[in-house]
């Protein structure tokens, strides 16, 4: 009687279990080491600052107090920043993935005339950029220095975004756009309802890298805006961390000095404490939304590398 081919097993040797345990050890290892900072951070953002002080903290905290997160939402200029930057992520994710996808969809059609003239005009400033002052110049030329449209306007194309879409495009039959062009649609309707539904992986993908981007900078505002109403969060917070950083490095010299009421109130903080509380103020968005986005991530960004 013949044996059932699901229930025959190969013998696992010696050296099976040895990789096993190396596997297992390796994957524990890098765990440890990714998570152990953010944890650490966490316990000493939520930890008394007196008790800080003392060192010794790990992954929990010792004196459990929102006093950190307290002192840095009463700072008034927190409020603003954060819909400052809510605003420039929410309009320049979406303005910049479907300009960035229009150009893609473009560049990604055969019959399109000087395809490769197109093509290389945008390979070139991927290796050879403006510079910063020329950069500079013409930004404050075009009347965009200290206007939320600074940070819109130039982000608005990345190139190599455009890429990943039109290596995307190119991988959905083209026997969609024919069927569309002999129904009568046009170029515009085929991208808005055909191409542009059909791929939710790589728009997700999309969308997921201009939101980081424009969530974490802090350079455009650092260089074109001087106004304090239109700073986005990331340059607020740093400031925060820098009148703390100088009231306390003031108080140890023995000088008395008064930066911010509300950042600093005797030894009930330090820079320790806000610096961690505001980067977990900084973090927890993005933490928040990447899962939902995850799985369109790889598959997207695996369609897009492979193809083209």
């Amino acid at each position: 009687m013949a044996k059932n081919p699901n229930k025959i097993r190969a013998k696992r040797v010696a050296s099976d279990y040895v990789i096993d345990i190396i596997m297992i050890v390796t994957i524990v290892l890098v765990l440890v080491l990714t998570l152990y900072p953010f944890l650490n951070a966490l316990a000493i953002s939520l930890n008394d600052s007196n008790d800080t002080t003392l060192g010794g903290l790990t992954i929990y905290p010792r004196k459990f107090t929102w006093r950190n997160y307290e002192l840095v939402f009463t700072n008034q200029k927190i409020w603003m920043a954060y819909f400052i930057t809510i605003a420039r992520t929410v309009i320049g994710t979406v303005g910049g993935v479907l300009i960035t996808g229009m150009l893609a969809f473009a560049i990604s059609r055969t019959n399109l005339v000087g395809k490769k003239v197109y093509a290389m005009l945008c390979l070139i400033p991927m290796y050879f950029g403006g510079g910063l002052m020329p950069t500079y110049f013409l930004i404050l030329n075009l009347g965009l220095k200290n206007n939320f449209l600074v940070y819109i306007i130039p982000a608005l194309v990345n190139l190599w975004n455009m890429i990943l879409m039109r290596s995307y495009f190119q991988s959905l039959p083209e026997a969609l756009e024919e069927s569309a062009l002999i129904d009568g649609a046009n170029y515009i309707t085929i991208f808005f309802k055909i191409y542009f539904p059909l791929s939710t992986p790589i728009i997700a993908t999309i969308a997921l890298y201009f939101g980081v981007q424009h969530w974490n900078d802090w350079f455009q505002a650092n260089l074109y805006i001087t106004q304090d109403y239109l700073k986005p969060m990331q340059n607020v917070l740093l400031g925060i961390v820098n009148e703390a950083k100088f009231a306390e490095q003031m108080a140890s010299a023995g000088m008395g000095v008064t930066i911010d009421a509300n950042m600093l109130k005797g030894k009930e903080t330090n820079v320790r404490s806000i610096t961690m509380a505001t980067m977990f103020v900084t973090i927890i968005p993005i933490i928040i939304v990447y899962p939902f986005l995850q799985r369109y991530f790889v598959k997207g960004i695996m369609i897009g590398s492979v193809k083209g």
